[in-house]
């Protein structure tokens, strides 16, 4: 069974959302197949979960002034800051090898990839439920997932470094003295690859490990990666998403 596996490098916050609403329109429609895509962001961005609301979350003003875009997902989770990292994100059908109907073992599944594209990297990383995965005691990677049209959506991140400080300065926080008790806790709890490797990885670097990390462990459930592109009409559709939701104030700042 092939999965595409579509590397399509950095985009916008708007447009990287629209793509992958995009995509998972396509394979419910059956006319594209099950799918991987790895991705970056270009400017940096800000996201935050499907139950909440930039306005309330985000510190916009201080967004716009850094350059950094914001966006909300179709995926619950907290809010995430963008910048750093490579992400991945994976549409499949339901009842497909890889889409148990377990939550749980789902993700368990699937992030199974990212855990085998970490080793490649030299860096020791295990499956933490419900979504995370771990590498030196602490949070390398965040996950999230949807389940609609028939199909299983599920993106994440692995963070290649890590500006806490910028991070913060982004969000909505109570007063200066709590946001840096909540960065001192952060550091407890979250590190990168840079932190981990004592090197930052380059993007093409980090997707060719996490490349041959899903072929390994998506392989012995009799799925075979294979390299592709995204279509033109999927990429207009992921352009036309961005402009109508993505970027409305309506989406974005609903709750």
């Amino acid at each position: 069974m092939r999965l595409r596996l579509v590397d399509s490098g950095p985009a916008p916050g708007a447009l990287n959302m629209g793509i992958d609403e995009a995509v998972l329109r396509a394979v419910a429609g059956g006319s594209s197949p099950p799918t991987l895509r790895l991705y970056s962001w270009s400017p940096a961005c800000v996201t935050v979960g499907y139950f909440q609301s930039l306005e309330d979350e985000v510190d916009l003003e201080a967004c716009r002034a850094a350059g950094v875009d914001a966006v909300r997902r179709i995926t619950g989770g907290g809010a995430v800051f963008h910048e750093a990292e490579i992400t991945y994100s994976i549409v499949l059908p339901e009842g497909h090898p890889l889409a148990p109907a377990g939550i749980l073992e789902s993700y368990e599944l699937l992030c199974g990839g990212l855990v085998a594209g970490l080793g490649l990297l030299g860096v020791e990383a295990a499956f933490e439920p419900i979504n995370d995965i771990r590498a030196g005691g602490r949070k390398v990677s965040g996950n999230a997932q949807t389940r609609k049209l028939g199909c299983l959506l599920q993106h994440g991140t692995v963070l290649l470094g890590l500006d806490l400080e910028k991070m913060f300065s982004l969000l909505k926080v109570p007063k200066e003295k709590l946001a840096g008790k909540l960065i001192a806790q952060a550091k407890e709890r979250v590190t990168s690859l840079g932190s981990l490797l004592g090197r930052e990885p380059g993007y093409a670097e980090a997707a060719r490990a996490l490349a041959a990390g899903f072929a390994a462990a998506y392989g012995p459930r009799g799925v075979e990666l294979e390299r592709g592109e995204l279509r033109a009409d999927e990429l207009a559709e992921g352009r036309r998403i961005a402009a109508e939701k993505f970027s409305s104030e309506a989406w974005n700042r609903r709750r």
